[in-house]
């Protein structure tokens, strides 16, 4: 006979150690990390690409364009951690067709429909001239009318490329720009809100939770557009290299635009870098100086169990040694892709550190519990909360902006005056 405690979810990866209840196990897994990871790239990215059409940051507009469509390609993969953690994918559904405010994952699900609104309306603003401009360049070639087709429906019917009309799409672009940019912040702000909101958990229930996952989500967004830039770039340059009739010059000119926009990409991450560093470095004092009924057992886990976590991984190899490679004169695209690397792992720490981490202790106050992420999956289950599982979420962005970029080129192409 089968034991009933083998269905209890979490009972595969977590061990225990001194006194905790019998019930208690890490609930909440690798795939809750990753889900405030991801929702927090795509809010990065959207921010990154605002800077141009907002606030007429003109020395990003290549990277602006380049990072709106990626946020694109992210915004589906944000919520697909939480399917597959849920043990009935389909009543996600439910919050959609029952939407209120009184539910905080209801609340998710009214602000990531209205951000996922905000931009395909955008990125149609952006391309519709290259819409248009495919249309009638298919026209009469062979083969090419289901893609014709294709650009006809994204055009919408509206087929004017008049300097008049182009100039609405501007402003239009500008607009929804900036109502998206409290939308991206609250869809990842309410990561953070779900977690300080937990009144149960010491480590957790902090007023500046909503803000650090806010500043360090834009951090990770634009840290991870730079680096897939670079990478891009890169794989042009290699191309272009080896590609016929494309000599020495095309290599140094897509080198030289890449060093530009990285270059001027790099002063703002640095600025976000230093505001999330900040807010946790006072997240961190404000604690220990008030120090209530709970530091006891939190200052047993960040300066004990979870020390390599918190002030090596996260804040060491994560936060500092970024920032040094990134202030360090002579900057190179080798530094900068290591930097943006690293940048990505110290922000993933901090999602770890703060789910994992906060689930770390008992609520006796007693004991501790251990997390073991499962590296090979011998079910469904530790497939999907374990290394496959990740590495699954992490693919996807890429799949789906490689078809997306092939109805709206973003990097090397033009797209009109938006």
């Amino acid at each position: 006979m089968i034991e009933p405690s083998v269905y209890v979810h979490g009972l595969e990866w977590t061990t225990k150690e001194l006194f905790t209840y019998p019930n208690e196990f890490i609930y909440w897994s690798v795939q809750i990390v990753m889900y405030p990871y991801m929702t927090g790239l795509v809010a990065g990215a959207f921010v990154l690409s605002s800077l141009y059409h907002v606030f007429g940051q003109k020395d990003l507009k290549d990277m602006a364009r380049f990072s709106l469509v990626f946020s694109l390609a992210l915004l589906p993969v944000a919520a697909m951690p939480l399917l597959l953690h849920l043990q009935q994918p389909l009543r996600a559904l439910h919050p959609l067709f029952t939407p209120h405010f009184t539910s905080a994952i209801s609340a998710f699900g009214i602000v990531f429909s209205t951000y996922g609104l905000i931009v395909l309306s955008e990125i149609w603003f952006v391309y519709r001239k290259h819409f248009v401009e495919q249309v009638h360049a298919l026209k009469g070639k062979k083969g090419a009318g289901l893609k014709r087709l294709v650009f006809m429906v994204l055009t919408l019917g509206a087929m004017d490329t008049s300097e008049e009309a182009l100039a609405k799409d501007k402003r239009a672009v500008s607009i929804m720009a900036a109502v998206g940019i409290p939308v991206a912040c609250f869809l990842h702000g309410y990561a953070g809100f779900i977690f300080g909101s937990v009144k149960a958990n010491a480590l957790w229930m902090s007023p500046l939770m909503p803000v650090i996952f806010i500043m360090s989500a834009v951090v990770s967004g634009i840290a991870l557009c730079m680096l897939t830039y670079i990478v891009i770039m890169e794989f042009k340059k290699i191309k272009a290299a080896i590609a016929k009739g494309m000599g020495d010059e095309s290599v140094q000119e897509i080198k030289g635009v890449e060093m530009d926009v990285i270059g001027k990409a790099t002063r703002y991450l640095i600025t976000f870098l230093v505001a999330a560093i900040s807010l946790e470095i006072l997240d961190l004092i404000f604690r220990g100086y008030t120090a209530m009924k709970s530091w006891d057992i939190l200052r047993s886990v960040m300066y004990g169990k979870d020390f390599v976590n918190i002030f090596i991984l996260q804040y060491g190899l994560g936060n500092l040694v970024p920032f040094i490679m990134l202030l360090w004169p002579k900057r190179t695209l080798r530094r900068v892709a290591i930097a943006t690397l690293l940048i990505l792992f110290g922000v993933f720490m901090m999602r770890w550190n703060v789910v994992i981490g906060g689930q770390a202790f008992s609520l006796s106050f007693a004991g501790f519990m251990h997390y073991h992420l499962p590296i090979i999956p011998h079910n469904l289950e530790t497939f999907k909360e374990g290394l496959g599982g990740v590495l699954l979420v992490m693919v996807t962005p890429y799949v789906l902006f490689w078809i997306i970029n092939k109805f709206t080129p973003s990097i090397g192409e033009a797209t009109g005056k938006a």
